[in-house]
C-alpha cells in the first residue's frame, strides 16, 4: 500500500460512510455538526482537516476501526490531547484521526508502586491519584499533557535527573497493531514492541494503555525564583555553572520570560520581562536549603520555594492549561558555557526585541544521561540541557516573527549543540533519525515495519520515513 497523498484517490463515499457503525456512532466526517470540534487538537495552531474523526472507548472498537480504515484505502494517525499536532499538518487528509481521550483508565497500586492507564488519560489524573497513596510519577510540566504520548515520546519530568526518563518506567503496553489484532507487550512477550514504546515516538499500533512504575516521593521542596530579566546574563551563568555541579536529586529549568498581564499569574511576573529558575529537590528542607543557596544568594523577587506535596509540582512550571495556538522548537545542547549563556541572553533576553513568550534552558544530565537499566529506543538525553523557544497566538509580529525569532535563538545556540533532537518538543517536521542514540534507529524502524509493513499508521516527524 502507498501511503495516500494529494495526488493518489481518496477513499470512497461509501468507504467513509461505512466508518459511522463503529465506536457507537462517535465517528465524525466532514459536514458534521461536531466534526470542526472533534478534530481541533490542544495545540489549535494546527488546522488539518481528516477524512473522519474518531472516538473509541475500548481495545475492540479500536480493532473494528482499525481493520476498516485500511480496508478503505485510508491510514490512521492517533492522537491524545494533541499538543505535538503542528508536525502532523498537511498528512492527514487521507487519514482518519484517532482520538483516545475516551479511553479513561485509570488504576495505582500502592503496594506495587505501578500504575496502569487508558491511552486518554491525563496526567493531572495519575498525579492526583499516586500522591494519594504518597508516590509520585515521573510527570510531564503540565498535567493537561497525555500519558501515552508524552511517554512514548520520552517523558521529561521534574524527578528525571535522579530517576530517569518516564518511558524507561514503562513496564507493559497494550496495543492493537495494523492487522487489528491486539497484543500485550513486555519484557517477557513482544518485547521488540515495548522496546520501540520506550521512548520510540509510537509508529508501530495504536496504544490502548500503559503500564508503569511509580516512585515513592511523598514531598520536594521546589519553587521558582524570579528577577527582572536584566539580571539575565549574571542569573543564567551561576545557574549554568551551578546546575553541572548540582547532585542528581535537582532538576531546574531557566526561562526568560515576556508574561503576559494574566490574572493567574503571581504578581511578580505578570505583564513583567523576566529570569525565572524553576527547580524541585528530592532532600530535607535543610539540604535542599544548602543546595539552592548560591541562586538565592542572587536576591531574587520572588521566592517560592518550600516544602511541597508532590502533587504540587503538576503546576510549579505555570504552563497554560486550556487549549491555545503555539510553536515550540528546541535543541539539545552539550554545555552552556559563559559564552552561550551570553549568546542565548543575547537572542531572547533584554534588548534582543523578541517576540517570543519565553524560551528556557533545562537542566538535563543525571539519570536522564545515562543509559537506562531497561533498554528502549529512546534510553537517554544526548546532551546538558535542553533549550526551547516558544511562540504563541497574538504576540507582536505574528508566526513569521516568532518563527524568525526561534530561529536565531537555535542559530545562536548552536555552537554548543549535541547534534541530537527531543521530538516531543519540536513542533518542525525533522529527521527523526537524530531522536534516537547510536545504532537505535534500524532497529526501530524495523520493528514499525514488521508491525505496520503498509504504513498504514501517520507519523508527526515522518521525514526519514
Amino acid at each position: 500500500m502507498i501511503p495516500p497523498t494529494a495526488s493518489t484517490p481518496t477513499a470512497s463515499a461509501a468507504g467513509l460512510a461505512g466508518l459511522r457503525r463503529l465506536c457507537g456512532g462517535a465517528v465524525y466526517l466532514p459536514g458534521d455538526p461536531q466534526y470542526d470540534d472533534a478534530r481541533r487538537p490542544w495545540n489549535t495552531r494546527a488546522d488539518d482537516h481528516p477524512a473522519a474523526v474518531a472516538y473509541p472507548a475500548f481495545p475492540d472498537e479500536v480493532a473494528d476501526l482499525v481493520r476498516a480504515v485500511a480496508a478503505a484505502g485510508l491510514r490512521i494517525a492517533p492522537q491524545g490531547t494533541g499538543h505535538g499536532a503542528p508536525p502532523l499538518s498537511g498528512q492527514l487528509g487521507d487519514a482518519v484521526l484517532l482520538r483516545t481521550s475516551a479511553m479513561t483508565e485509570v488504576q495505582v497500586d500502592a503496594a506495587t508502586r505501578t500504575a496502569r492507564v487508558g491511552a486518554g488519560v491525563l496526567w493531572g489524573d495519575v498525579i492526583s491519584r499516586a500522591g494519594a497513596a504518597r508516590l509520585a510519577s515521573r510527570h510531564m510540566s503540565s498535567p493537561s499533557v497525555g500519558v501515552v504520548g508524552s511517554s512514548l515520546g520520552g517523558g521529561l519530568n521534574w524527578y528525571g535527573r535522579a530517576h530517569g526518563l518516564q518511558c524507561s518506567a514503562v513496564t507493559a503496553v497494550e496495543v492493537v497493531l495494523a492487522d487489528g489484532s491486539f497484543v500485550r507487550a513486555t519484557d517477557e512477550q513482544n518485547s521488540d514492541l515495548l522496546w520501540a514504546a520506550r521512548g520510540g515516538g509510537g509508529g508501530f499500533g495504536v496504544v490502548t494503555a500503559i503500564e508503569f512504575d511509580l516512585i515513592p516521593v511523598a514531598t520536594s521542596y521546589a519553587g521558582m525564583f524570579v528577577w527582572d530579566w536584566h539580571h539575565a546574563d549574571e542569573v543564567g551563568n551561576v545557574w549554568a555553572r551551578w546546575a553541572l555541579d548540582a547532585p542528581d536529586a535537582v532538576t531546574s529549568i531557566m526561562r526568560l520570560i515576556e508574561a503576559p498581564d494574566l490574572p493567574w499569574l503571581p504578581d511578580a511576573v505578570r505583564g513583567r520581562s523576566v529570569v525565572a529558575i524553576d527547580a524541585a529537590v528530592l532532600a530535607d528542607v535543610r539540604t535542599a536549603t544548602e543546595l539552592l543557596a548560591p541562586l538565592r544568594a542572587l536576591g531574587p523577587d520572588l521566592d517560592t520555594f518550600e516544602l511541597r506535596p508532590a502533587a504540587s509540582l503538576a503546576r510549579l512550571h505555570l504552563e497554560p492549561e486550556e487549549p491555545m495556538s503555539a510553536h515550540a522548537a528546541s535543541t539539545l545542547v552539550a554545555e552552556l558555557p559563559t559564552d552561550a549563556v551570553h549568546a542565548l541572553v543575547a537572542a531572547a533576553g533584554p534588548g534582543s526585541g523578541t517576540r517570543l513568550l519565553s524560551v528556557e534552558a533545562r537542566q538535563l544530565g543525571g539519570a536522564m544521561g545515562r543509559p537506562a537499566p531497561r533498554g528502549g529506543a529512546l534510553d537517554r538525553i544526548d546532551g546538558e540541557f535542553l533549550v526551547l523557544t516558544l511562540g504563541t497566538d497574538g504576540r507582536p509580529g505574528g508566526w513569521a516573527g516568532q518563527r524568525e525569532d526561534a530561529d536565531r535563538v537555535r542559530e545562536a545556540i548552536q555552537p554548543w549543540g549535541s547534534g541530537s533532537l527531543y521530538l516531543s518538543m519540536l513542533d518542525d517536521r525533522v529527521d527523526e533519525r537524530r531522536a534516537v542514540p547510536g545504532g537505535s534507529w534500524e532497529r526501530l524502524a524495523a520493528i514499525r515495519a514488521a508491525a505496520d509493513p503498509d504504513r498504514l499508521f501517520v507519523l508527526p516527524h515522518s521525514a526519514s520515513r
